[in-house]
């Protein structure tokens, strides 16, 4: 974080201090919430959660080098307090980004918002220093966290915004206001929280609601492939720039095929020129999140040679997200298992068929979780597409919801002991020690909740004769 003096903070958050006998020593390291990532000059915000008080660790991140807690109630040692603590993050956050300078890209969407966050931060980051939320930390916590890790050398900020109601997106753009605002798509994640893709396009939609006016910079960055998202173009008083396949976008891909290990080449096209693109990451899908990408980058002032160049080296940041780990025996392990929903689970099989032409592949799926109502339709719809699409062997793993995925699969026709329902993850283990053979592919894929990236981890720590090693 950009230094701040404690008598600054505590103007800032509108807290009292306790226990600081100098308030103009100042925050020179991190903001943060965990107190093992303490390092000398930190600031520790104390969340009280559902198992663990951060109050209760006061004394000892002090002593680890903190130079104040901020809390809700004094602790013995300096900190500022304050009555909310999340709330005193926020406009932490917001008073830190108005002090940087830097340009503020936020992203939102139903499905790839980490990988194209990731691809995002690896373009620009080849042309200036940028920062960028790791992993999905894209909450009211996450967010003004990941803002408060910016410095003054800073000059770009990629921030992925998350949602689960109406409302939640505008204020995150309150604490953190954007001037670039990507929307990627809309689609059926959290659709039993938000009841319908009308309501997830209002809540994605807030973003570009957001964005300054074009004369002032501002620019939407939007899916033309999406009419949900195309449609937004109406909400928002900034430029807008499409991406996409249409012949309309902005930003297009051009002569799209997979190589043979299934990653995508295309001619990505930009208003200021044409350069080819071979990515190192794995399935079709990444081609929008490709373009989304450079739509961004183009927006910032980087030529389409540029773009393509760094496109084509970017690799995968984020940890379980098309993870690919191939083994001595010739078994290849793809760990997708940090989320799932309807569109990446179809993604995620087609990029499966594409990497395994000629190899025998193996889809362990889980649960889809938040789909309220349609839930049992789409499970069955991946199970239905698993044999559409060839896939060798499928393993539906978990309770009823994996039972739709089989079920799916066996009423699509001609399987038979193709598809399988296993109780759980070690018994999805046991039953791939014993049937996996050299050359396989195997993709493992739910959302987190099921914990199935121990199916994935311990595939991927197997031995060249099939052994699973001992964890």
């Amino acid at each position: 974080m950009i230094a701040l003096s404690l008598a600054e903070i505590a103007a800032v958050v509108g807290g009292q201090t306790h226990d600081i006998p100098d308030t103009s020593v100042q925050v020179t390291g991190p903001v943060v919430r965990d107190s093992r990532e303490v390092v000398p000059g930190t600031l520790f915000v104390a969340f009280v959660g559902e198992r663990v008080d951060g109050h209760d660790f006061a004394a000892q991140v002090v002593e680890a080098g903190a130079v104040a807690v901020l809390a809700s109630r004094p602790v013995g040692v300096p900190a500022i307090v304050v009555d909310d603590v999340q709330e005193a993050l926020g406009a932490l956050a917001r008073h830190v980004v108005e002090r940087l300078g830097a340009t503020l890209v936020a992203l939102t969407g139903s499905a790839g918002k980490t990988s194209t966050k990731d691809l995002i931060a690896q373009v620009l980051g080849g042309k200036a220093p940028t920062v960028f939320t790791p992993g999905s930390l894209n909450n009211e916590i996450g967010l003004p966290l990941t803002a408060l890790s910016a410095t003054e050398e800073t000059k770009f900020l990629v921030l992925e915004m998350g949602a689960r109601g109406i409302g939640h997106i505008r204020y995150l753009a309150g604490l953190t206001p954007p001037k670039v605002g990507l929307v990627l798509n809309v689609g059926s994640a959290h659709i039993g929280e938000f009841g319908g893709r009308d309501q997830i396009a209002q809540a994605k939609g807030e973003l570009v609601e957001s964005l300054p006016s074009a004369a002032d910079g501002g620019a939407a960055i939007l899916n033309a492939d999406d009419p949900l998202v195309r449609a937004m173009a109406s909400r928002t008083k900034a430029k807008v720039v499409l991406f996409g396949e249409s012949a309309e976008a902005d930003v297009r891909a051009e002569n799209v095929r997979l190589t043979d290990s299934g990653q995508p080449s295309f001619r990505l096209r930009t208003p200021s020129g044409a350069s080819d693109v071979t990515m190192r990451l794995y399935g079709e899908h990444h081609v929008s999140n490709a373009l989304a990408a450079a739509a961004v980058a183009h927006e910032l002032g980087m030529s389409a040679t540029e773009i393509a160049t760094a496109l084509s080296g970017a690799g995968t940041l984020s940890r379980w997200r098309m993870e690919v780990t191939e083994r001595p025996d010739g078994v290849t392990i793809v760990n997708d298992a940090y989320n799932a929903n309807p569109e990446s689970m179809r993604a995620a099989l087609r990029a499966l068929v594409a990497m395994g032409k000629g190899r025998r592949t193996w889809a362990v799926l889980g649960k889809m979780a938040e789909l309220g109502d349609e839930a049992l339709a789409e499970h069955d719809a991946v199970g239905r597409l698993a044999v559409r699409l060839n896939v060798s062997k499928l393993v539906a793993v978990g309770g009823i919801e994996a039972s739709w995925l089989q079920l799916g699969a066996y009423n699509e026709g001609s399987w038979g002991e193709e598809s399988v329902h296993v109780s759980d993850a070690q018994a999805a283990i046991d039953l791939l020690r014993k049937q996996l053979r050299p050359g396989d592919v195997v993709l493992v894929k739910a959302s987190r909740s099921v914990g199935l990236e121990s199916v994935a981890q311990t595939l991927a720590e197997a031995g060249t004769e099939g052994e699973v090693a001992a964890r």
